[in-house]
């Protein structure tokens, strides 16, 4: 007999299924949270937040020290241009420059895009590194090798081989709040239209995957007049919520009955999967998850596009207790139409930034929370000719270029780490590699790189095979 808690009922209080059979699999750890999406569970019920509730008390056991340094990782999919971001080349010809400008910052000397205004009053807490490589155009190969540190996935091969950076966190240290979940996905988490993609957790197992804070809106663009507010499940239970809840669970309740016969990967819930349940109506949670409640004032600095509203979500998350959250701003993928595409992004990514940093600066944790962001690749160098259909120029896929944006968690900001030659081609000062990327992420959390976890063939697999912290952020 399996119980299965869904956190909803006419009163307030759960929902409780049982599901009785002759199973022949042995926990609940065999069915994959991204099943339990399938069934109707909006990530609202998934095995990740029980196991961190194992990892707390273990860790417990052990006396593992809890620093409460945290993660905010925006996440550029698709491969945002370099040039047009965080290495301009004002002096290029124009084939290189492309269609911006460079303006400057409050640092003397460095350069941004001419579209990050706001980037711009906040360099003298960032750090630019523009000396990021891995010479690989694949979107697939790529995306897993900067979340992983590894070379492995790629479009021939998809499923993910090694665990993200955000799952290693998960497993490692856990949440900051033990009601908390340790790694969330806004509005989910994925990578090349992959849901988690190369964010999920491989061979650490299911429990280790993100918990996605809005399925509903996954992969949404800068523009989009979607209005993104508190998720439902967070509000409170009025007749109407009450009412749609109830057909909905009833709804999803068939389908995951259906998806157990179909894959038989369920066994009997214990008391970490039931406090799990409990957790998502732990006020706590609903207080950290309620973006309405964000006040006017401090909103407006994020501006209003998702991008924005879910920035400010990962802010309010990371202060109530989450460890690792990333931000999914999706569709860089521009080999046409470089200037039309990418303006409207660039707008909205410059206003989530810098409300990002300048609410981090105010509130006292820009010191403990580390801010990322970056993409799988650059973009070539030189301008194309556009796609069949649409002449307007763009970038094709570039790996051998690849600037990424840090800033917080105690890192030295104020500072351009690396340089790309004049037309923004390669590295020619200071080449740097996913794995160095990762390996900084990792020391400002405190978790040792060389720490293995068994793969799916039972081989101790470190977290990071190369890789070291950038030595000019420490």
């Amino acid at each position: 007999m399996c119980q299965v808690i869904f956190p909803y009922s006419n009163r307030g209080e759960f929902i409780m299924f049982k599901i009785e059979g002759d199973f022949a699999y042995r926990n609940c750890a065999g069915i994959s949270r991204r099943s339990f999406l399938h069934a109707g569970f909006l990530g609202f019920a998934g095995l990740a937040l029980s196991d961190l509730l194992r990892l707390k008390a273990a860790a417990a056991e052990k006396g593992r020290p809890t620093k409460n340094k945290s993660v905010i990782l925006i996440w550029l999919d698709g491969g945002p241009s370099h040039i047009e971001t965080y290495d301009p080349k004002p002096d290029a010809p124009p084939e290189y420059r492309g269609p911006f400008g460079a303006i400057k910052t409050n640092v003397p000397g460095i350069l941004l895009c001419e579209k990050l205004e706001q980037h711009a009053k906040h360099a003298d807490k960032m750090a630019f590194i523009r000396s990021v490589h891995h010479d690989n155009g694949d979107h697939f190969a790529a995306a897993h090798w900067m979340t992983t540190g590894y070379f492995g996935s790629n479009a021939a091969n998809l499923p993910q081989q090694y665990p993200s950076v955000g799952s290693i966190v998960a497993k490692v240290k856990g949440a900051n709040q033990p009601e908390m979940p340790a790694y969330v996905g806004l509005p989910a988490a994925q990578t090349i239209y992959l849901f988690p993609g190369y964010m999920g957790s491989a061979y650490l197992g299911p429990a280790y995957n993100p918990f996605d804070g809005d399925p509903d809106h996954k992969y949404i663009g800068a523009t989009s007049n979607a209005k993104i507010g508190t998720h439902p499940i967070f509000k409170s239970n009025t007749a109407r919520v009450r009412l749609s809840h109830r057909i909905s669970v009833l709804e999803k309740y068939d389908q995951f009955r259906r998806e157990v016969e179909k894959n038989e990967a369920l066994a009997a819930a214990d008391q970490y999967t039931q406090k799990a349940a409990q957790i998502l109506l732990n006020p706590n949670v609903r207080k950290a998850f309620d973006l309405d409640a964000e006040p006017p004032k401090i909103a407006e600095r994020y501006g209003t596009s998702p991008w924005g509203r879910y920035t400010l979500l990962a802010r309010r998350l990371v202060e109530n207790g989450v460890t690792f959250v990333t931000v999914d701003m999706p569709h860089w993928d521009d080999h046409a139409a470089i200037k039309e595409n990418i303006e409207p992004k660039l707008v909205a990514l410059d206003r989530a930034v810098g409300g990002l940093m300048q609410d981090l600066s105010e509130r006292g944790m820009l010191e403990d929370v580390l801010v990322v962001v970056m993409g799988e690749f650059g973009r070539t160098p030189r301008l194309n000719n556009g796609l069949p259909g649409d002449s307007r120029p763009g970038r094709d896929h570039w790996g051998n270029a690849i600037s990424v944006m840090m800033a917080g968690g105690g890192l030295r900001g104020g500072q351009v780490v690396g340089a790309t030659n004049e037309r923004g081609e390669h590295p020619t000062d200071r080449p740097l590699t996913p794995p160095d990327i990762l390996a900084t992420i990792y020391h400002v959390l405190g978790i040792d790189p060389t720490e293995e976890f068994p793969n799916y063939e039972g081989r101790p697999i470190p977290i990071l095979r190369t890789g070291e912290p950038i030595r000019e952020l420490i």
